[in-house]
């Protein structure tokens, strides 16, 4: 088994490089079959989210694994030799389950992760790029995440980007009571950073788009408009904020100095960004992205200890599962050979005429059991066949 990874994330490279390699799902989906057909691949899945890309491989042995994803995504490898991470079996196996467990987020403990790494798995099962192998490993990162996510307190009060950006408002403008404030964007994130800026008394608009169908969710104290309004909404307002799953950017640097009174902030959620990067250089303006949050890792140290213990878990099955698998052809033909001896056995013709069911079951037991401590008893030591028999009685 060789399990590897190439990723990219923000721990060592910013939004201006982390872009080009943030893929819609769509994408996600035209690109695995082009991955998955690299020389010595058996399987891949790729994990694509706001602040991190990553390419699971399952090979034959091990490849250049920037080289096949740049290729695949129209890219030049040389661009991204120093921000790039790659990492091999033990390595990769620990950090897909740190990563779908939080605790490699920049919101640490970050609970939607985990879906986010089952359904990487899903579209990679679904370009029929997984091997049982790569399925295996992500169901058990997820299990890892879920348990994590159940049984530490990373997420009794979960941070998250929008509650550390309308922290960072109100320290920017002293006091939200009274400012008003456009959101763009009903999706989770989007709610959420209404809902908090609305608790601290802002005047909260949400744009919402006029094609959705189904129930529409909004905050308590919230309006609601229309998201092709946008520019008229935020025509003198103090601060804007961003969180939609647009390829295109929300808010253009033209569209936008054509306003007659400019927000004093914009607060960008997304990736890829929806507020136009010009738009920082206009004067007395003030743009954050998601590389300005900052880490709020959690110091909860037992917490932490107890995360590692449950990712040593599944790791540990993980490999139980894959040197089981391993075994399996050995095991098989154990099966025949005991199978044929038995059948061989002049007692089992009698029984077998006899229609002696019960001695038949007994005569096959004791001829495999025989058959295999037999052998043992011969070959390794007491102190180890002692083991043996006692992991074979558990398993019983």
């Amino acid at each position: 088994m060789n399990i590897q990874m190439i990723g990219i994330d923000y721990h060592k490279a910013d939004i201006s490089k982390r872009e080009p390699l943030s893929f819609t799902q769509n994408q996600v989906i035209n690109l695995l079959p082009k991955l998955a057909s690299g020389q010595n691949v058996l399987a891949c899945a790729l994990l694509a989210t706001c602040n991190r890309t990553e390419l699971y491989l399952h090979t034959k042995e091990n490849i250049d694994a920037l080289e096949l994803l740049s290729n695949a995504a129209n890219l030049n490898k040389n661009d991204y030799l120093g921000c790039t991470v790659s990492r091999y079996n033990y390595d990769a196996i620990r950090h897909l389950m740190e990563v779908s467990s939080g605790l490699q987020s920049q919101i640490f403990g970050d609970d939607q992760i985990v879906t986010q790494v089952k359904n990487a798995m899903q579209l990679a099962r679904n370009a029929k790029t997984l091997d049982n192998v790569l399925e295996t490993l992500f169901r058990r990162a997820v299990t890892a995440g879920k348990r994590v996510k159940t049984e530490t307190r990373f997420y009794t009060v979960p941070p998250s980007a929008a509650a550390k950006s309308v922290q960072m408002a109100k320290d920017f403008f002293g006091d939200l009571s009274g400012k008003k404030a456009v959101i763009i964007g009903n999706g989770e994130m989007g709610r959420l950073a209404a809902s908090l800026l609305a608790e601290q008394n802002c005047d909260v608009t949400i744009t919402l788009r006029t094609y959705r169908h189904g129930q529409t969710i909004v905050p308590a104290k919230c309006k609601t408009h229309s998201y092709d309004d946008r520019y008229t909404l935020i025509d003198g307002v103090d601060l804007v904020c961003s969180a939609t799953t647009s390829p295109h950017c929300t808010i253009t640097y033209e569209k936008l100095i054509a306003l007659n009174k400019l927000p004093k902030l914009f607060i960008d959620l997304a990736m890829p960004r929806d507020i136009d990067s010009q738009i920082s250089n206009i004067s007395n303006i003030t743009v954050w992205n998601l590389d300005n949050l900052g880490s709020l890792n959690d110091e909860n140290e037992e917490d932490i200890q107890h995360a590692n213990e449950i990712l040593e878990k599944e790791i540990c099955d993980f490999y139980a599962w894959n040197n089981y698998r391993s075994a399996l052809p050995v095991i098989s033909q154990i099966k025949d050979d005991i199978t044929k001896r038995i059948y061989f056995d002049k007692q089992y013709d009698d029984f077998k005429q006899d229609n002696d069911l019960d001695s038949l079951i007994k005569l096959s037991v004791n001829k495999a059991v025989d058959l295999l401590l037999g052998g043992m008893k011969d070959t390794i030591n007491q102190d180890k066949l002692s083991q043996c028999l006692e992991h074979i009685r558990k398993g019983l």
